[in-house]
């Protein structure tokens, strides 16, 4: 299938860092603080990494000591940097490979923003989704959030491949539209790349404003509540 996106593809992980290197460690940081808690406890479960990149996200899975996990990616050089490290990842493009793949998962992760996708898109690309989880199988998705008045609107602009942004509200409402249940959408903290004290300033600036928004937002009869810069999105697979 080809996809709208041409100059960031969903099929492939844009934010490493120039020394890739380099971000085997901060993301390893970043995926324990806001992803790993999420992922089931067994450490058989057969989890998908979709547009793995380097395998920043891979790699801490096999760290932490979970041996079924597949990550893929369009982009060869990418993969290439993920096999020197023996990580089980392989040169694929999503839609094709969610199309054809024939065993299911316990869980799948989107390593790419879904703002990458057109809104068929993202509904075609739900739906896959759902078809290769197990039932009652997790999955884990991640967007740019709309709702923050400072990024939102210049975060969706300055990338020619960005389609759209999600607020808490209208993430939960398209996941419940293509059949997930037991949604929790949460905000992603970023502050954990760098070993920089000012990290914890810039955290603190950050619940404060976001104290602020929310305020300013319930005077205008809104009930965001997270204001964060990007939000996820953990659910099930209703069956």
């Amino acid at each position: 299938m080809q996809l709208t996106a041409k100059i960031e593809p969903f099929d492939s992980f844009w934010e490493a860092p120039a020394n890739i290197e380099k971000g085997y460690d901060s993301f390893h940081r970043f995926y324990r603080s806001n992803y790993l808690k999420y992922i089931p406890a067994e450490r058989q479960s057969r989890i998908l990494v979709i547009s793995c990149g380097p395998g920043y996200f891979v790699n801490l899975l096999k760290d932490s000591g979970y041996p079924n996990v597949q990550g893929i990616d369009s982009d060869q050089r990418k993969i290439d940097c993920a096999r020197k490290r023996s990580l089980n990842c392989r040169v694929e493009k999503a839609f094709d490979f969610l199309e054809a793949n024939g065993e299911v998962f316990d869980v799948i992760v989107a390593e790419q923003e879904l703002n990458h996708l057109t809104k068929e898109e993202i509904l075609e690309f739900l739906g896959l989704c759902h078809r290769n989880l197990k039932d009652d199988g997790i999955l884990l998705v991640h967007s740019l959030n709309g709702a923050n008045p400072i990024t939102g609107a210049e975060a969706l602009a300055q990338n020619f491949d960005h389609f759209n942004s999600f607020t808490e509200s209208s993430l939960r409402q398209v996941l419940e539209l293509t059949n997930y249940q037991d949604i929790h959408v949460f905000p992603l903290n970023l502050y954990v790349f760098y070993h920089n004290p000012l990290n914890y300033i810039g955290m603190f600036l950050t619940k404060s404003l976001s104290a602020a928004f929310r305020i300013c937002f319930m005077l205008y009869g809104k009930s965001n509540r997270i204001f964060s810069k990007k939000i996820a999105a953990v659910c099930r697979k209703k069956t």
